[in-house]
């Protein structure tokens, strides 16, 4: 006989999760520790919200769903607000929650809340397990739903009385494990294709905007195959920095601007129409351009309602096709256009490179960001949290590998870089990953540094040190001086590596110190004084007053 823990814990094994994020507790704990007994790795984290923003992060470098876990009631409840921002960036997670036991519902037992109920405008699908014989097929079914068309995270309530049931392990269903490479691929059909190749030869001034779904339809090979064939700039989301590298000749990231207001024709390709990119719509976007939208979600066609062009497609089976009818020589026809927005991008680059060569002190963000970016391996992993250093950071640092790129991301999450660097370090531990962080937002989650030097998770941290939230040049924002912390102390005193820093040319030497302790197995953090005063320039995204 085995109890519904146990049979849970060996479907995670069986279904082939390495690594899940957790703090343990009731009624969860068998769980984890056969799990851990099963060969699949347990990293314990300091707050749950930080075990499913680590598996965010796992699932982002890996391509495979993300696993964590949390005891009942308050331990469930703080998965919340990561729930949310994976739902945000469509991120496929399995999540599980211990709950109070079914067999007392309605009597305030234990830690008992509607947890199923919480988690639902947070997830694409939920469930609670009623039975222990099922768990295996429940979780089978987690995965499905996480990963099918537009993905995003689901929730699985998982009852104490329900864990510690006994079943005939004999008797229990155990799928076979989900083949991610199996998902349904719809094509674009005919009829479709041919209207698609007749706007692009009609237009004279094309863009390609595309989106975290090439990233999940791992179609980054067919986009590149595309913007050549058919010499069309491109830009992406947060969310697909990298899909092609940033320093392609197609990329104009500084003419951004320029491109959106000037393009005749935006080929949309899996990313949603919100305020990331300005719906689309003008100011930003021309308002005579023609808009075409390729994604695997009919809802996301149905909900735009100016589209000249709606295709409910997957994205590499659509690029593969589009590149395939693109005739010989397609690209001449925007030579122009591409010179104009490379005219753009050199007048507006020499003057950004003046920017970054700034010695003034205190250092100024995008100093520091040039020295990150000078500083970082081709194929770090960057992961960046904070608000002015995030806008800076997304101006000066390039990214030139797929999923290589983390942040704050469309629900504009606060706190998320040191569990990303956690679970990024995790996924990929021969990789360079560096966190590049706010002061404000370290300080949310700061004792996952702790968690790293814990699991031998030797990430590079690095912090802008304004003394608070955000910028402040006319010092008028409540609540916003947090002072100068010596969070280099604090990484000392957790075993790692610490270096403070406050004149530019200081920068590199402590870079280096700090590489040489992450090569010897220590986290490191550099902790950088940077200009209160030195506010970014971004686009506006909402009408808060501030």
């Amino acid at each position: 006989m085995n109890n519904g823990g146990t049979i849970l814990a060996k479907a995670i094994a069986e279904q082939g999760f390495d690594t899940f994020f957790y703090i343990m507790g009731a009624p969860m704990m068998q769980v984890e520790k056969v799990c851990m007994q099963l060969g699949v790795r347990g990293i314990d984290v300091r707050h749950e919200q930080a075990a499913v923003m680590a598996a965010h992060a796992y699932t982002r470098i890996t391509g495979r769903p993300g696993l964590c876990m949390a005891a009942s009631g308050p331990g469930t409840t703080n998965l919340i607000t990561g729930v949310a921002h994976a739902w945000a960036d469509c991120v496929p997670l399995v999540v599980l929650g211990g709950s109070s036991a079914l067999d007392i519902s309605g009597r305030g037992g234990f830690q008992e809340i509607d947890q199923l109920k919480m988690m639902e405008p947070c997830v694409k699908w939920s469930a609670r397990v009623h039975h222990a014989s099922r768990m295996p097929e429940m979780l089978d079914k987690a995965i499905r739903m996480a990963t099918a068309g537009k993905p995003g995270p689901v929730y699985l309530d998982l009852p104490a009385d329900v864990l510690l049931d006994e079943v005939d392990i004999d008797k229990v269903w155990f799928p076979a494990r989900y083949d991610l490479e199996r998902r349904s691929r719809p094509a674009v059909s005919q009829p479709e294709l041919n209207e698609l190749m007749s706007l692009l030869a009609q237009a004279k001034k094309p863009v390609v905007l595309a989106g975290g779904g090439i990233g999940w339809s791992k179609a980054e090979g067919q986009l590149q195959a595309v913007v050549e064939g058919a010499g069309i700039p491109f830009y992406t989301t947060p969310q697909s920095r990298g899909c092609i590298p940033e320093d392609h000749e197609l990329c104009f990231p500084t003419a951004r601007a320029t491109a959106f207001r000037e393009a005749d024709l935006i080929l949309v390709l899996g990313t949603r129409l919100n305020y990331i990119v300005g719906h689309a719509e003008p100011p930003r976007f021309n308002a005579n351009a023609r808009l075409v939208r390729i994604d695997i979600d009919p809802e996301e066609i149905a909900d735009s309602q100016k589209l000249h062009l709606g295709i409910v497609a997957d994205l590499r089976t659509a690029l593969q096709q589009l590149h395939e009818a693109l005739p010989a020589g397609a690209g001449a026809a925007y030579a122009t256009w591409r010179e104009h927005l490379q005219g753009v991008e050199k007048e507006k680059s020499s003057k950004q490179e003046a920017q970054l060569a700034n010695d003034s002190t205190p250092i100024h963000p995008m100093r520091l960001c040039r020295e990150v970016r000078d500083f970082m391996d081709r194929d770090a992993i960057l992961c960046v949290d904070g608000q002015e250093i995030l806008t800076f950071g997304r101006q000066v640092i390039p990214t030139f590998v797929p999923n290589h790129r983390i942040n704050s991301g469309t629900f504009g999450t606060m706190g998320v870089g040191m569990p990303f660097g956690v679970g990024a370090k995790a996924a990929a531990p021969d990789k360079q990953v560096i966190v590049l962080h706010g002061d404000g937002s370290f300080g949310m989650n700061a004792m996952e540094f702790d968690t790293a030097v814990r699991h031998k998770l030797p990430v590079l941290v690095i912090i802008s040190l304004n003394g608070g939230w955000t910028a402040d040049p006319e010092k008028v924002k409540p609540g916003r001086d947090l002072g100068y912390t010596r969070f280099d102390q604090l990484a000392t005193s957790l075993g790692g590596h610490g270096e403070y820093v406050e004149s530019p040319e200081e920068i590199r030497p402590a870079l280096e110190r700090a590489a040489a302790a992450v090569r010897e197995g220590r986290p490191a953090l550099v902790n950088v004084v940077t200009d209160a005063n030195a506010k970014s320039s971004s686009v506006t995204f909402t009408r808060y007053a501030t």
